[in-house]
Protein backbone atom coordinates (compact mmCIF):
# COMPACT_ATOMS: atom_id res chain seq x y z
CA UNK A 1 0.00 0.00 0.00
CA UNK A 2 1.00 3.53 -0.96
CA UNK A 3 1.69 5.03 2.69
CA UNK A 4 1.19 8.59 0.92
CA UNK A 5 -2.56 7.83 1.10
CA UNK A 6 -2.58 7.29 4.63
CA UNK A 7 -4.05 9.17 7.05
CA UNK A 8 -1.04 11.42 8.77
CA UNK A 9 -1.35 11.72 12.38
CA UNK A 10 -1.06 15.10 14.38
CA UNK A 11 1.69 17.16 15.26
CA UNK A 12 0.06 17.70 18.62
CA UNK A 13 -1.31 14.22 18.76
CA UNK A 14 -4.88 14.25 20.05
CA UNK A 15 -4.63 16.63 22.39
CA UNK A 16 -7.29 18.64 23.06
CA UNK A 17 -7.15 22.43 21.13
CA UNK A 18 -8.62 24.03 23.95
CA UNK A 19 -5.65 22.46 26.28
CA UNK A 20 -3.16 23.25 23.19
CA UNK A 21 -4.51 27.23 23.39
CA UNK A 22 -4.07 27.58 27.35
CA UNK A 23 -0.50 25.56 27.23
CA UNK A 24 0.85 28.39 24.44
CA UNK A 25 0.16 31.21 26.43
CA UNK A 26 1.43 30.01 29.33
CA UNK A 27 4.58 29.29 27.77
CA UNK A 28 4.60 32.51 26.74
CA UNK A 29 4.26 33.89 29.91
CA UNK A 30 7.10 32.29 31.28
CA UNK A 31 9.31 34.43 29.17
CA UNK A 32 10.04 37.55 32.14
CA UNK A 33 9.29 34.76 35.20
CA UNK A 34 12.61 32.90 36.64
CA UNK A 35 12.79 29.21 34.71
CA UNK A 36 11.18 26.98 36.90
CA UNK A 37 10.26 23.11 35.68
CA UNK A 38 7.58 21.59 33.86
CA UNK A 39 5.92 19.81 36.73
CA UNK A 40 5.13 23.86 37.60
CA UNK A 41 3.31 24.69 34.33
CA UNK A 42 1.54 21.41 34.48
CA UNK A 43 -0.12 22.42 37.72
CA UNK A 44 -0.77 25.91 36.30
CA UNK A 45 -2.14 24.46 33.33
CA UNK A 46 -5.02 22.67 35.74
CA UNK A 47 -5.82 25.81 37.62
CA UNK A 48 -5.68 27.63 34.53
CA UNK A 49 -8.49 24.95 32.84
CA UNK A 50 -10.50 25.67 36.27
CA UNK A 51 -10.79 29.00 36.22
CA UNK A 52 -11.73 29.30 32.16
CA UNK A 53 -14.26 26.89 31.78
CA UNK A 54 -15.27 25.91 35.05
CA UNK A 55 -14.95 22.77 36.76
CA UNK A 56 -18.18 21.09 34.94
CA UNK A 57 -16.60 22.11 31.08
CA UNK A 58 -13.22 22.35 31.50
CA UNK A 59 -11.27 19.84 29.25
CA UNK A 60 -9.23 17.15 31.04
CA UNK A 61 -5.96 17.59 31.07
CA UNK A 62 -3.66 14.96 29.45
CA UNK A 63 -1.59 12.64 31.51
CA UNK A 64 2.23 13.55 32.77
CA UNK A 65 3.91 11.87 29.72
CA UNK A 66 1.58 13.53 27.03
CA UNK A 67 1.97 16.79 28.62
CA UNK A 68 5.46 16.14 28.59
CA UNK A 69 5.64 15.43 24.90
CA UNK A 70 3.59 18.66 24.05
CA UNK A 71 5.22 21.05 26.09
CA UNK A 72 9.02 19.61 24.02
CA UNK A 73 6.97 20.54 20.92
CA UNK A 74 5.70 23.60 21.34
CA UNK A 75 8.62 25.51 23.52
CA UNK A 76 11.05 24.06 20.87
CA UNK A 77 13.50 27.10 20.21
CA UNK A 78 12.10 29.25 23.07
CA UNK A 79 14.38 28.44 26.24
CA UNK A 80 11.52 27.66 28.38
CA UNK A 81 13.21 25.50 30.91
CA UNK A 82 17.08 27.02 29.69
CA UNK A 83 18.36 30.64 30.74
CA UNK A 84 16.05 33.16 31.31
CA UNK A 85 18.24 35.71 29.47
CA UNK A 86 18.46 33.60 26.29
CA UNK A 87 14.76 33.46 26.86
CA UNK A 88 13.82 37.29 26.90
CA UNK A 89 16.41 37.85 24.38
CA UNK A 90 14.65 35.65 21.77
CA UNK A 91 11.66 36.96 22.94
CA UNK A 92 12.48 40.48 21.71
CA UNK A 93 13.60 39.06 18.50
CA UNK A 94 11.04 40.44 15.66
CA UNK A 95 9.79 38.26 13.30
CA UNK A 96 11.94 37.14 9.94
CA UNK A 97 12.50 37.63 7.65
CA UNK A 98 15.11 40.57 8.84
CA UNK A 99 16.01 43.85 7.04
CA UNK A 100 19.24 45.14 7.02
CA UNK A 101 20.37 48.93 6.92
CA UNK A 102 23.06 49.33 3.84
CA UNK A 103 25.84 52.05 4.19
CA UNK A 104 28.47 52.36 1.46
CA UNK A 105 31.05 54.42 3.52
CA UNK A 106 32.66 54.34 6.70
CA UNK A 107 31.11 55.85 9.39
CA UNK A 108 27.72 56.32 7.69
CA UNK A 109 26.30 54.26 10.74
CA UNK A 110 28.15 53.78 13.98
CA UNK A 111 26.87 52.24 16.63
CA UNK A 112 27.33 52.60 20.12
CA UNK A 113 26.69 50.61 23.53
CA UNK A 114 28.37 50.09 27.13
CA UNK A 115 29.07 46.83 28.63
CA UNK A 116 30.48 45.74 31.89
CA UNK A 117 33.69 43.99 31.33
CA UNK A 118 34.41 40.87 32.77
CA UNK A 119 37.72 41.75 34.19
CA UNK A 120 38.58 42.70 37.62
CA UNK A 121 40.99 45.47 37.97
CA UNK A 122 42.72 47.72 40.64
CA UNK A 123 41.01 50.89 41.01
CA UNK A 124 42.86 54.26 41.84
CA UNK A 125 41.59 53.88 45.63
CA UNK A 126 42.99 50.51 45.63
CA UNK A 127 39.83 48.86 45.44
CA UNK A 128 39.39 45.83 43.40
CA UNK A 129 36.13 46.16 41.04
CA UNK A 130 34.61 45.71 37.49
CA UNK A 131 34.67 48.05 35.02
CA UNK A 132 32.55 49.14 31.89
CA UNK A 133 33.59 49.17 28.24
CA UNK A 134 32.10 52.10 26.26
CA UNK A 135 32.47 51.23 22.13
CA UNK A 136 31.55 52.19 19.02
CA UNK A 137 31.70 50.08 15.84
CA UNK A 138 31.34 51.47 12.23
CA UNK A 139 28.82 48.87 10.24
CA UNK A 140 30.42 49.07 6.89
CA UNK A 141 34.09 48.12 7.99
CA UNK A 142 33.26 46.66 11.41
CA UNK A 143 36.48 48.86 12.99
CA UNK A 144 36.36 49.96 16.59
CA UNK A 145 36.93 53.43 16.04
CA UNK A 146 37.25 54.22 19.90
CA UNK A 147 36.70 51.82 23.27
CA UNK A 148 37.22 53.16 26.88
CA UNK A 149 37.14 51.81 30.28
CA UNK A 150 35.53 53.40 33.05
CA UNK A 151 34.27 52.51 36.57
CA UNK A 152 31.06 53.88 35.39
CA UNK A 153 29.77 55.21 32.62
CA UNK A 154 28.88 58.93 32.42
CA UNK A 155 27.93 61.08 29.46
CA UNK A 156 31.16 62.72 29.40
CA UNK A 157 32.59 59.17 28.63
CA UNK A 158 30.58 59.32 25.54
CA UNK A 159 31.16 62.69 24.58
CA UNK A 160 34.83 62.28 24.82
CA UNK A 161 34.43 58.78 23.28
CA UNK A 162 33.57 60.87 20.11
CA UNK A 163 36.98 63.20 20.36
CA UNK A 164 38.91 59.45 20.94
CA UNK A 165 37.82 58.33 17.06
CA UNK A 166 38.00 61.71 15.77
CA UNK A 167 42.19 61.20 16.79
CA UNK A 168 44.21 59.28 15.34
CA UNK A 169 46.19 56.60 17.87
CA UNK A 170 49.26 57.01 18.87
CA UNK A 171 52.25 54.99 19.24
CA UNK A 172 52.91 54.16 22.67
CA UNK A 173 56.64 52.82 23.98
CA UNK A 174 56.90 48.97 23.73
CA UNK A 175 54.76 48.53 20.55
CA UNK A 176 55.85 46.43 17.96
CA UNK A 177 56.47 48.33 14.99
CA UNK A 178 54.63 46.30 12.86
CA UNK A 179 51.77 48.13 14.73
CA UNK A 180 52.65 51.27 12.59
CA UNK A 181 50.48 53.00 9.80
CA UNK A 182 53.18 52.95 7.12
CA UNK A 183 53.43 49.70 7.62
CA UNK A 184 49.77 48.33 7.45
CA UNK A 185 47.69 47.60 4.51
CA UNK A 186 46.22 51.06 5.19
CA UNK A 187 46.73 53.60 1.96
CA UNK A 188 49.22 54.95 4.58
CA UNK A 189 50.85 58.06 1.97
CA UNK A 190 47.87 58.95 0.84
CA UNK A 191 46.25 59.30 3.80
CA UNK A 192 49.27 61.54 5.10
CA UNK A 193 48.87 63.77 1.82
CA UNK A 194 45.42 64.72 2.93
CA UNK A 195 46.35 64.47 7.20
CA UNK A 196 49.38 65.43 8.55
CA UNK A 197 48.34 64.25 11.90
CA UNK A 198 48.79 59.89 10.52
CA UNK A 199 51.98 60.52 9.72
CA UNK A 200 53.32 58.90 13.29
CA UNK A 201 49.85 56.83 14.28
CA UNK A 202 49.17 53.36 14.99
CA UNK A 203 47.04 51.14 12.23
CA UNK A 204 44.03 52.06 13.22
CA UNK A 205 41.57 54.07 10.78
CA UNK A 206 39.84 57.67 11.81
CA UNK A 207 36.43 57.21 11.22
CA UNK A 208 34.63 60.72 11.36
CA UNK A 209 30.86 59.40 12.28
CA UNK A 210 27.70 60.42 10.50
CA UNK A 211 24.84 58.77 12.46
CA UNK A 212 25.36 57.06 15.55
CA UNK A 213 22.47 54.61 16.75
CA UNK A 214 22.29 53.58 20.36
CA UNK A 215 19.52 52.93 23.06
CA UNK A 216 18.07 54.67 26.24
CA UNK A 217 20.71 54.47 28.86
CA UNK A 218 21.77 58.05 30.26
CA UNK A 219 24.64 58.55 29.21
CA UNK A 220 23.88 58.44 25.87
CA UNK A 221 20.32 60.18 25.87
CA UNK A 222 21.74 63.50 28.10
CA UNK A 223 22.68 66.69 27.12
CA UNK A 224 26.16 66.79 27.20
CA UNK A 225 26.55 63.86 24.53
CA UNK A 226 23.63 65.24 22.34
CA UNK A 227 25.06 68.65 22.52
CA UNK A 228 28.39 67.00 21.26
CA UNK A 229 27.01 65.13 18.63
CA UNK A 230 25.40 68.98 17.66
CA UNK A 231 28.41 70.44 17.77
CA UNK A 232 30.30 67.50 15.44
CA UNK A 233 27.01 67.17 12.92
CA UNK A 234 26.39 63.96 13.91
CA UNK A 235 23.42 62.48 14.08
CA UNK A 236 22.22 60.58 16.90
CA UNK A 237 19.25 58.11 16.49
CA UNK A 238 18.30 56.30 19.21
CA UNK A 239 16.84 52.64 18.98
CA UNK A 240 13.49 51.49 20.09
CA UNK A 241 13.14 50.79 23.77
CA UNK A 242 14.14 47.31 24.90
CA UNK A 243 15.51 46.51 21.34
CA UNK A 244 18.71 45.41 20.76
CA UNK A 245 18.23 43.95 17.63
CA UNK A 246 18.70 47.68 16.11
CA UNK A 247 22.35 47.83 17.06
CA UNK A 248 23.12 43.90 16.50
CA UNK A 249 27.04 44.79 15.85
CA UNK A 250 28.26 46.82 18.56
CA UNK A 251 25.97 44.20 20.56
CA UNK A 252 28.15 40.94 19.16
CA UNK A 253 30.93 42.91 19.00
CA UNK A 254 31.44 43.64 22.73
CA UNK A 255 30.43 40.37 23.42
CA UNK A 256 33.92 39.14 20.94
CA UNK A 257 36.20 41.50 22.87
CA UNK A 258 35.38 39.20 25.74
CA UNK A 259 36.00 36.10 24.44
CA UNK A 260 39.34 37.33 21.90
CA UNK A 261 40.72 39.83 24.75
CA UNK A 262 38.84 39.80 28.65
CA UNK A 263 39.35 35.82 28.79
CA UNK A 264 42.93 36.17 28.18
CA UNK A 265 43.33 38.80 31.22
CA UNK A 266 44.78 38.51 34.64
CA UNK A 267 41.66 38.83 36.85
CA UNK A 268 39.19 37.54 34.11
CA UNK A 269 36.20 36.44 36.82
CA UNK A 270 34.06 35.14 33.55
CA UNK A 271 30.49 36.19 32.58
CA UNK A 272 28.58 34.94 35.48
CA UNK A 273 29.38 33.19 39.13
CA UNK A 274 29.10 29.69 38.49
CA UNK A 275 31.90 30.03 35.70
CA UNK A 276 33.86 32.30 38.02
CA UNK A 277 37.60 30.82 39.17
CA UNK A 278 37.65 30.51 42.94
CA UNK A 279 40.20 32.98 43.53
CA UNK A 280 39.44 35.27 40.73
CA UNK A 281 39.42 38.83 42.59
CA UNK A 282 42.86 37.99 43.86
CA UNK A 283 44.37 37.58 40.20
CA UNK A 284 43.43 41.23 39.44
CA UNK A 285 47.04 42.94 39.03
CA UNK A 286 45.97 45.35 35.94
CA UNK A 287 45.22 48.61 37.08
CA UNK A 288 42.69 50.84 35.02
CA UNK A 289 45.31 53.03 32.80
CA UNK A 290 47.25 49.83 32.36
CA UNK A 291 44.10 47.96 31.25
CA UNK A 292 42.94 50.53 28.91
CA UNK A 293 46.65 50.38 27.01
CA UNK A 294 46.32 46.98 27.00
CA UNK A 295 42.73 47.38 25.04
CA UNK A 296 44.16 50.54 22.71
CA UNK A 297 47.09 47.61 21.52
CA UNK A 298 44.97 45.03 21.07
CA UNK A 299 42.68 46.79 19.17
CA UNK A 300 45.59 47.60 16.68
CA UNK A 301 47.00 44.25 16.57
CA UNK A 302 44.23 41.60 16.56
CA UNK A 303 40.60 43.59 15.60
CA UNK A 304 41.83 45.67 13.17
CA UNK A 305 43.86 42.58 11.13
CA UNK A 306 41.47 39.59 12.10
CA UNK A 307 39.41 38.28 9.50
CA UNK A 308 35.94 39.34 10.26
CA UNK A 309 32.82 36.92 8.91
CA UNK A 310 30.60 39.68 8.30
CA UNK A 311 33.32 41.43 5.87
CA UNK A 312 32.63 38.90 3.09
CA UNK A 313 32.60 39.98 -0.12
CA UNK A 314 29.48 39.53 -2.44
CA UNK A 315 31.81 38.52 -5.61
CA UNK A 316 34.39 36.07 -3.84
CA UNK A 317 32.45 34.82 -0.68
CA UNK A 318 34.84 32.71 -0.20
CA UNK A 319 37.44 34.97 1.11
CA UNK A 320 36.34 36.88 4.08
CA UNK A 321 38.40 40.55 4.54
CA UNK A 322 40.02 42.84 7.94
CA UNK A 323 38.48 45.80 9.23
CA UNK A 324 41.43 47.57 7.76
CA UNK A 325 41.21 46.00 4.78
CA UNK A 326 37.50 46.58 4.02
CA UNK A 327 38.79 50.36 4.84
CA UNK A 328 41.32 50.65 2.73
CA UNK A 329 39.05 49.42 -0.45
CA UNK A 330 36.04 51.87 0.74
CA UNK A 331 38.03 55.08 1.12
CA UNK A 332 39.44 54.62 -2.48
CA UNK A 333 35.86 54.96 -3.37
CA UNK A 334 34.35 57.34 -0.71
CA UNK A 335 37.15 59.49 -0.15
CA UNK A 336 38.80 60.66 3.32
CA UNK A 337 38.03 64.13 4.98
CA UNK A 338 39.53 64.86 8.08
CA UNK A 339 38.23 66.44 10.64
CA UNK A 340 40.83 67.66 13.12
CA UNK A 341 39.79 68.42 16.55
CA UNK A 342 40.42 71.44 17.89
CA UNK A 343 40.47 73.20 21.47
CA UNK A 344 37.64 74.90 21.52
CA UNK A 345 35.46 71.67 19.65
CA UNK A 346 36.87 69.76 22.63
CA UNK A 347 35.26 72.18 25.08
CA UNK A 348 32.28 72.18 23.42
CA UNK A 349 32.48 67.80 23.87
CA UNK A 350 32.38 68.56 28.09
CA UNK A 351 29.23 69.00 30.48
CA UNK A 352 27.48 72.28 30.59
CA UNK A 353 26.06 74.28 33.28
CA UNK A 354 25.06 77.59 33.47
CA UNK A 355 25.98 79.91 36.82
CA UNK A 356 26.76 83.38 37.52
CA UNK A 357 29.63 85.66 37.55
CA UNK A 358 29.23 87.12 41.28
CA UNK A 359 32.45 89.05 43.13
CA UNK A 360 34.68 85.91 44.17
CA UNK A 361 33.97 84.16 40.87
CA UNK A 362 31.93 81.40 39.84
CA UNK A 363 30.53 78.26 42.36
CA UNK A 364 30.37 74.99 40.10
CA UNK A 365 29.91 71.62 42.77
CA UNK A 366 30.87 73.55 45.80
CA UNK A 367 33.72 75.11 44.25
CA UNK A 368 34.81 78.49 43.36
CA UNK A 369 36.46 79.22 40.13
CA UNK A 370 38.20 82.45 39.62
CA UNK A 371 40.65 84.65 36.87
CA UNK A 372 41.44 88.20 36.21
CA UNK A 373 39.32 88.03 32.93
CA UNK A 374 36.47 87.43 34.33
CA UNK A 375 36.88 90.73 35.93
CA UNK A 376 34.88 92.68 33.30
CA UNK A 377 32.03 90.67 33.74
CA UNK A 378 31.47 90.46 37.28
CA UNK A 379 27.38 90.88 38.08
CA UNK A 380 27.09 91.36 34.74
CA UNK A 381 24.32 90.11 32.58
CA UNK A 382 25.24 87.64 29.66
CA UNK A 383 22.36 88.74 27.48
CA UNK A 384 21.05 85.52 27.39
CA UNK A 385 17.58 85.61 28.68
CA UNK A 386 16.02 81.81 27.90
CA UNK A 387 18.63 81.32 30.93
CA UNK A 388 18.28 84.85 33.33
CA UNK A 389 21.43 86.36 31.89
CA UNK A 390 23.39 83.46 33.08
CA UNK A 391 26.51 82.42 31.82
CA UNK A 392 27.58 79.15 30.19
CA UNK A 393 30.06 76.98 31.92
CA UNK A 394 31.85 73.51 30.60
CA UNK A 395 33.72 71.58 32.86
CA UNK A 396 35.50 68.33 33.25
CA UNK A 397 34.18 65.91 35.63
CA UNK A 398 37.61 63.98 35.84
CA UNK A 399 40.19 67.38 36.40
CA UNK A 400 38.31 69.89 38.42
CA UNK A 401 41.23 72.25 38.35
CA UNK A 402 39.71 74.37 35.95
CA UNK A 403 36.46 75.14 33.77
CA UNK A 404 35.81 77.19 30.59
CA UNK A 405 33.19 79.84 30.54
CA UNK A 406 31.62 81.01 27.35
CA UNK A 407 32.00 84.93 26.62
CA UNK A 408 28.30 85.91 25.15
CA UNK A 409 30.11 88.99 24.82
CA UNK A 410 32.83 88.49 23.27
CA UNK A 411 33.78 85.33 21.23
CA UNK A 412 35.80 82.46 23.11
CA UNK A 413 36.07 80.79 26.24
CA UNK A 414 37.44 82.12 29.18
CA UNK A 415 39.35 79.93 31.20
CA UNK A 416 38.83 80.11 35.11
CA UNK A 417 40.92 77.99 37.92
CA UNK A 418 40.13 76.61 40.99
CA UNK A 419 41.03 79.50 43.65
CA UNK A 420 42.82 76.34 45.88
CA UNK A 421 45.06 75.07 43.56
CA UNK A 422 47.84 76.41 45.97
CA UNK A 423 46.83 73.47 48.35
CA UNK A 424 46.21 71.10 45.75
CA UNK A 425 48.31 71.47 42.84
CA UNK A 426 47.60 67.63 41.22
CA UNK A 427 44.43 67.68 39.31
CA UNK A 428 41.73 65.19 40.35
CA UNK A 429 38.67 64.05 39.39
CA UNK A 430 34.52 64.76 40.72
CA UNK A 431 34.54 61.45 42.29
CA UNK A 432 37.68 62.09 44.61
CA UNK A 433 36.53 65.15 45.52
CA UNK A 434 32.84 63.58 47.01
CA UNK A 435 34.84 61.07 48.62
CA UNK A 436 37.05 63.47 49.67
CA UNK A 437 33.74 65.52 50.82
CA UNK A 438 32.44 62.43 52.58
CA UNK A 439 35.58 61.88 54.77
CA UNK A 440 35.59 65.37 55.91
CA UNK A 441 32.22 65.27 56.85
CA UNK A 442 32.28 62.24 58.93
CA UNK A 443 35.58 63.48 60.64
CA UNK A 444 32.71 65.95 62.35
CA UNK A 445 34.33 69.27 60.88
CA UNK A 446 31.84 71.49 61.10
CA UNK A 447 31.71 73.76 58.92
CA UNK A 448 33.58 72.02 56.08
CA UNK A 449 35.44 74.54 54.00
CA UNK A 450 36.80 73.74 50.44
CA UNK A 451 40.49 74.03 51.92
CA UNK A 452 40.33 71.45 54.29
CA UNK A 453 38.05 69.11 51.51
CA UNK A 454 41.14 70.09 49.28
CA UNK A 455 43.53 69.12 51.60
CA UNK A 456 41.69 65.56 51.99
CA UNK A 457 41.40 64.82 48.58
CA UNK A 458 45.21 65.68 48.22
CA UNK A 459 45.90 63.04 50.89
CA UNK A 460 43.46 60.64 49.07
CA UNK A 461 45.66 61.14 45.91
CA UNK A 462 48.97 60.42 47.63
CA UNK A 463 47.56 57.25 49.16
CA UNK A 464 45.98 55.95 45.70
CA UNK A 465 49.78 56.81 44.31
CA UNK A 466 51.61 54.75 46.92
CA UNK A 467 49.01 51.99 45.89
CA UNK A 468 47.66 49.44 48.32
CA UNK A 469 49.59 47.61 51.63
CA UNK A 470 51.44 44.48 50.82
CA UNK A 471 51.38 43.12 54.05
CA UNK A 472 47.23 43.28 54.50
CA UNK A 473 45.41 41.67 57.60
CA UNK A 474 43.01 38.83 56.27
CA UNK A 475 39.84 40.02 55.06
CA UNK A 476 38.11 38.34 58.27
CA UNK A 477 40.13 40.45 60.62
CA UNK A 478 39.60 43.48 58.12
CA UNK A 479 35.61 42.93 58.41
CA UNK A 480 36.34 42.26 62.09
CA UNK A 481 38.05 46.08 62.62
CA UNK A 482 35.39 47.49 60.27
CA UNK A 483 31.84 46.81 62.34
CA UNK A 484 34.25 47.90 65.94
CA UNK A 485 35.17 51.00 63.52
CA UNK A 486 31.01 51.41 62.45
CA UNK A 487 30.24 51.23 67.02
CA UNK A 488 30.19 55.23 68.07
CA UNK A 489 32.41 55.96 71.06
CA UNK A 490 30.53 57.34 73.74
CA UNK A 491 30.66 61.28 74.37
CA UNK A 492 31.42 61.16 77.69
CA UNK A 493 35.08 61.02 78.93
CA UNK A 494 36.66 57.47 79.74
CA UNK A 495 39.92 57.86 81.97
CA UNK A 496 43.07 54.98 81.38
CA UNK A 497 44.72 53.49 83.80
CA UNK A 498 47.82 54.74 84.13
CA UNK A 499 51.07 52.57 84.52
CA UNK A 500 49.49 49.80 82.85
CA UNK A 501 50.85 47.43 80.17
CA UNK A 502 49.02 48.03 76.68
CA UNK A 503 49.33 44.48 76.09
CA UNK A 504 47.99 43.07 79.63
CA UNK A 505 44.17 41.99 79.68
CA UNK A 506 41.48 44.15 81.42
CA UNK A 507 40.80 41.66 83.81
CA UNK A 508 45.15 41.24 84.63
CA UNK A 509 44.88 44.86 85.74
CA UNK A 510 45.43 45.37 89.28
CA UNK A 511 43.38 47.62 91.57
CA UNK A 512 45.78 47.54 94.57
CA UNK A 513 47.48 50.73 95.72
CA UNK A 514 51.47 50.63 96.34
CA UNK A 515 52.73 50.74 99.88
CA UNK A 516 54.58 53.83 99.19
CA UNK A 517 51.46 55.96 97.73
CA UNK A 518 50.88 59.25 98.84
CA UNK A 519 47.47 59.36 97.78
CA UNK A 520 46.25 57.95 100.94
CA UNK A 521 42.87 60.34 100.83
CA UNK A 522 41.78 57.75 97.68
CA UNK A 523 39.30 55.15 98.17
CA UNK A 524 40.00 51.83 97.33
CA UNK A 525 38.47 50.38 94.51
CA UNK A 526 36.23 47.51 94.25
CA UNK A 527 35.22 45.75 91.42
CA UNK A 528 31.60 45.22 90.62
CA UNK A 529 30.64 41.64 90.70
CA UNK A 530 29.18 39.79 87.11
CA UNK A 531 25.27 40.06 86.97
CA UNK A 532 23.42 36.85 87.55
CA UNK A 533 19.68 36.71 86.67
CA UNK A 534 19.15 33.65 88.96
CA UNK A 535 20.70 34.70 92.25
CA UNK A 536 18.67 38.12 91.44
CA UNK A 537 15.85 36.88 91.27
CA UNK A 538 16.23 34.19 94.25
CA UNK A 539 15.80 37.40 96.39
CA UNK A 540 13.20 38.86 95.11
CA UNK A 541 9.67 38.08 97.63
CA UNK A 542 6.57 37.99 95.97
Amino acid sequence: MDGRYLAKRPVLGRVDERVVAVVRRLIDNETELSTGTVSRLQRKLEKALLAEYGPDDAPKAPSQATFYRLVKRLEEGKHTFGSARTRRSLAKQPDGPFGTVTAARPGEMVEIDSTPLDVRVVLDDGVVDRVELTAMVDNVTRSIPAAVLRPTTKAVDAALLLAKALTPEPMRPGWSDALRLSRSVLPHRRLTDIDQRLADAAARPVIAPETIVCDHGKAFLSKTFEQACCSLGINLQPAHPDQPTDKPKVERTLQSVGTLFAQYVAGYVGSSVERRGKNADQDAVWSLVELQALLDEWLVAVWQNRPHDGLRDPVTPGKALTPNEKFAALVEVAGYVPVPLSADAYIELLPATWRTIGSAGIRVNHRTYDARALNPYRRVDSGVRSRNGRWEVHYDPYDVSQIWVRNHHDDGWITATWTHMRTAAVPFGDTVWKQAQAIVAERGADPVTEAEIAAAADALLDRAERGPDTQQDPPAARRAAARARSIPEPSWPHPSVEGTNQNQEPSEVSTDRPANSDDDDLADVIPLPVFDARKEAEQWHW
